[in-house]
């Protein structure tokens, strides 16, 4: 495996590559219905130092030929006694429904130790949402489905974080999603190792910045649940806390936010730096809520702060550095 050794206040992001799970055809392979692929040269390029993927097609892992004729989700026979959706290729021959889900039975299992996956977007099987359906007659009933795989994945692991390829291209999800991988390794990696209390609040600690970033409202209400360990078995406490943990982490952070964090951790500097330093990081965070600068330039002063200074709270802090720097993440939000 490659190693990749990013400049990090956090000793908890991880040196080997994580391991995320991608659509084949977007690796380049050719296993699309008619043959051909959908290379993504952003997750093959810039993301593959970072990720081991590990590719899967769905439709070729359940024994359909590339070339093969092309698929969409219909809505459940009335009489079926299901409300299941149904896999029919779309001239409405063939069923593959059974075929779909018994490679769905046999795959899930195998897929625990991923930290992510990037599906392909519109995809029957792929398709993360906004996938059409249609009715017996071909016509399009609703566009609100996931593709059956995505959906069965989902179910299976609500924890991972998922995302679409062609959402990558927006700067703000793809920040987010990279930072969620990377939370979650940081999670696994901890119930790996055993959990005990102890653990559990030094991840809250570490990570506490991120979620008063992503959500006040989640912050201030995990502080409490995590007050009092004996209340309840700490599976269960744990079990609450991270599903209210990575639901927060799907919030888009707003520049306010992002503001309102910058400044905490600028008041926690105040003691140690001189008038001149912190004026220049207040400075410059004023010039991020005014759109001048991106978010990495009064990041960057506050690490280059924490330099200075004897805060080890603040150096453990994911917030300042969810990620590696090379991917240039905070240079585009």
């Amino acid at each position: 495996m490659d190693t990749v050794q990013p400049e990090s206040p956090s000793s908890t992001l991880p040196r080997m590559r994580i391991p995320v799970g991608i659509s084949a055809c977007l690796m380049g392979m050719e296993v699309r219905h008619d043959k051909g692929h959908k290379h993504s040269r952003y997750c093959t390029e810039v993301l593959a130092p970072y990720f081991e993927f590990r590719s899967l097609c769905p439709e070729m892992g359940a024994g359909m030929p590339a070339p093969r004729k092309a698929m969409h989700l219909v809505e459940p026979d009335p009489d079926s006694g299901t409300e299941a959706l149904r896999l029919l290729t779309t001239d409405g021959e063939r069923d593959c429904t059974a075929q779909m889900q018994d490679f769905i039975d046999r795959t899930l299992e195998s897929l625990a130790p991923l930290r992510g996956y990037i599906l392909m977007a519109k995809s029957p099987s792929c398709g993360m949402e906004r996938i059409r359906v249609y009715n017996a007659a071909g016509n399009v009933q609703r566009r609100d489905a996931s593709g059956l795989f995505a959906a069965a994945l989902a179910e299976r692991y609500p924890l991972m974080p998922l995302e679409e390829e062609g959402r990558l291209n927006d700067a703000t999800l793809r920040e987010n999603f990279i930072e969620r991988v990377y939370l979650y390794e940081d999670w696994c990696q901890m119930v790996e190792r055993g959990l005990t209390a102890q653990q559990l609040i030094d991840f809250h600690s570490r990570h506490k910045f991120q979620l008063l970033a992503h959500c006040q409202k989640t912050y201030r209400e995990l502080g409490p649940m995590l007050a009092n360990m004996k209340a309840r078995p700490l599976e269960d406490i744990a079990g609450d806390y991270i599903h209210a943990v990575m639901v927060a982490m799907k919030k888009r952070v707003s520049r306010g936010a992002h503001v309102n964090t910058l400044q905490h951790l600028a008041g926690f500097l105040r003691k140690d730096l001189g008038e001149a330093d912190l004026a220049l990081i207040n400075e410059q965070i004023d010039a991020y809520l005014r759109e001048e600068v991106p978010l990495v330039v009064p990041m960057t002063l506050l690490r280059g702060a924490l330099r200075k200074t004897d805060q080890p709270y603040l150096a453990q802090q994911c917030y300042l550095s969810p990620y590696p720097d090379p991917l240039g993440l905070r240079n585009r939000v």
